[in-house]
């Protein structure tokens, strides 16, 4: 037979036991459980014919979806509000008329309105010219790209000529910045300081990404040819960190293999006094 010491700790086994089942039980139902319900304009419009919910599919798979920008975010209004959700007094906007659509996006797209407003597209607002949705899709927002420069989109209003070549001159730009900012990152998780490199990054890519509504093809290949020559800076510092780095990691393999031979040498020596 156990004795009463012996019983009390399987007792408590036991019951640890118990209780870990038990929270293992709980815990899906705890730690998977559903987040904040979406706002009323997504639970409203997702239950509509398709007239009224393809906006939220499209808006699904948007840049703007992705970054947690809302429907409210763009047209206003009452997102915990269903009843007055819509109301004007509430902040809502609605869509707005094609002539008021850079205006519209340029709420929060300051810098990309002022470039666009300032090419032959932005001049020819009202006109027949094409807005920000033209390009860019107003629910399913696509994020900019040079994808967007393609002939598909580009020959609806005129021939792709000019597009290609403004496009074939800002691809090898587009490649080194991605190429820089991956490398930076890489330096960065390793404890680099890499500060001062992202900010030039982020400010090149902006003047970058001021030339995607410029169809001056002269002007494009000059300013492009001056981001590259700032973006070969970055490049050279990252590559005089690669050279740090390699010499570093030579010089800790020398330092550990002079220790190895250190500690052979010794096991040696003390393997031969104690033979003698």
């Amino acid at each position: 037979m156990r004795s009463r010491d012996g019983i009390r700790p399987l007792f408590v086994r036991l019951f640890a036991l118990m209780l870990a089942a038990l929270i293992t039980h709980l815990l899906p139902q705890t730690s998977f459980a559903e987040g904040p319900a979406e706002i009323v304009c997504i639970q409203c419009h997702s239950g509509m014919p398709e007239k009224y919910s393809q906006p939220v599919k499209l808006w699904r798979g948007s840049i703007h979806a992705e970054n947690g920008i809302a429907c409210n975010s763009c047209h206003g209004g009452d997102p915990k509000d269903a009843a007055n959700a819509m109301k004007p007094e509430r902040g809502f906007l609605g869509a707005p008329k094609e002539p008021a659509i850079p205006a519209f996006c340029g709420r929060c797209h300051i810098g990309v309105m002022n470039d666009y407003l300032a090419s032959a597209h932005g001049r020819a607002l009202g006109k027949g010219g094409p807005t920000c949705v033209t390009c860019h899709g107003n629910h399913q927002v696509l994020k900019a790209t040079l994808e967007l420069i393609n002939e598909k989109s580009c020959s609806r209003c005129h021939s792709f000529d000019r597009a290609r070549m403004i496009r074939d001159a800002m691809q090898q730009t587009d490649g080194m910045i991605t190429t820089a900012e991956t490398r930076i990152i890489a330096f960065k998780k390793v404890g680099s300081d890499t500060e001062k490199l992202e900010k030039e990054l982020f400010a090149l890519r902006n003047r970058f990404h001021s030339l995607f509504h410029n169809v001056n093809v002269e002007m494009v290949n000059k300013e492009s040819a001056r981001i590259q020559a700032d973006l070969k800076k970055i490049q050279s510092v990252l590559a005089t960190w690669d050279d740090t780095g390699r010499k570093r990691k030579i010089a800790g393999a020398a330092a550990l293999s002079l220790m190895l031979l250190v500690a052979l040498l010794a096991h040696l020596l003390r393997k031969t006094f104690d033979e003698t």
